[in-house]
């Protein structure tokens, strides 16, 4: 992943907190966020420039006049190194994997969820689903700069993968599925979220240990960012239960 410009005050500042900030770039906006970026930026050595407010004609909604040029963000070819970190830190293992999710902005929202609650890392495919671009940084709020990520070729092997490795692979299901609170989230294991308009492919489902259906009134469907969120937290909350 190249060079890449991100927008809008609190990605710019996660991104400054995070020293991945080559430069920043700022058009007229309010004073106390001007402020506080360049104090950032300048105890952090970044350089601001301001710049017309035409430079951000291009960008999306949202772009509260402010932008920053940031490092490439860091993938994994292999989350072999997500389970090592969990077992340094005496954790069973929780990895995130995506399944044809296509819009950057569920991505983000679900790489944020999953470094709240405690994920080690997540999973996306190379092609076929949304990639790590402006609108997936900006959405995941400074996750993108916490969470490993690992970009597979191919997802259903990387399933099999962890299966060898001792991890359980459980995929979410609109229907059919054991409700979350029946399930047990304590052992090593892979959350696999599908995509937006089909969910989860055949392919996947039938690679899954058990299916997990979050029962739902008055609505037939969620978000695939709601639904992780959920799901994400039972895990965290079955984990620490017993802790307290």
């Amino acid at each position: 992943m190249e060079n890449t410009l991100i927008y809008g005050v609190n990605p710019v500042l996660e991104a400054l907190g995070a020293g991945v900030v080559l430069e920043v770039y700022i058009a007229g906006t309010r004073r106390e966020d001007v402020s506080r970026m360049e104090d950032l930026a300048g105890r952090r050595g970044v350089p601001v420039k301001r710049v017309a407010p035409t430079f951000f004609a291009a960008f999306p909604k949202g772009h509260q006049s402010i932008a920053a040029r940031v490092r490439p963000l860091k993938t994994l070819t292999d989350p072999g190194p997500m389970l090592e970190a969990a077992r340094r830190l005496g954790e069973p293992p929780l990895l995130v994997a995506l399944d044809s999710v296509q819009d950057p902005r569920n991505l983000g929202a679900v790489m944020r969820s999953a470094a709240a609650m405690g994920a080690h890392g997540i999973i996306i495919p190379k092609r076929r689903g949304a990639g790590l671009g402006a609108e997936a940084i900006k959405t995941s709020a400074g996750a993108a700069w916490g969470l490993p990520v690992s970009v597979q070729p191919n997802i259903k092997y990387s399933l099999d993968k962890l299966k060898e490795e001792g991890l359980f692979v459980y995929g979410a299901q609109a229907s059919g599925g054991v409700a979350p609170w029946k399930c047990d989230f304590s052992p090593p294991l892979v959350l696999v979220l599908g995509g937006e308009e089909s969910g989860l492919r055949r392919v996947i489902a039938q690679r899954c240990d058990r299916l997990v259906t979050i029962p739902l009134r008055g609505v037939n469907s969620l978000n695939v960012s709601v639904s992780a969120g959920i799901l994400l937290f039972e895990i965290l909350r079955q984990r620490t239960a017993g802790k307290r």
